[in-house]
């Protein structure tokens, strides 16, 4: 699977303010930032996005997956402290 199509599938499934992927086609790190997202903890963001990959982890087509989940409040912080 390339980086083009997982991105595409978590799009499908989850509203995504920013999306950025990186792998090596078997193991991945994702930064997700939904509003989905708020109100959940760390654990259900987390679940949210494996329930968009659906059987694609359960058939290692997705054999990893790391995340960074987060509202887009949490997003601008985050930006906001980098840039400083």
């Amino acid at each position: 699977m390339t980086a083009e199509q997982l991105k595409d599938i978590i799009r499908a499934g989850l509203a995504c303010e920013h999306l950025e992927l990186e792998g090596d086609g078997r193991h991945w790190f994702a930064t997700i930032v939904s509003p989905e997202f708020e109100g959940k903890r760390q654990i259900q963001r987390h679940q949210r996005v494996y329930a968009t990959l659906g059987a694609r982890m359960a058939t290692d087509e997705v054999h990893a997956l790391s995340m960074k989940t987060l509202t887009p409040a949490e997003w601008q912080q985050a930006q906001a402290e980098g840039a400083a």
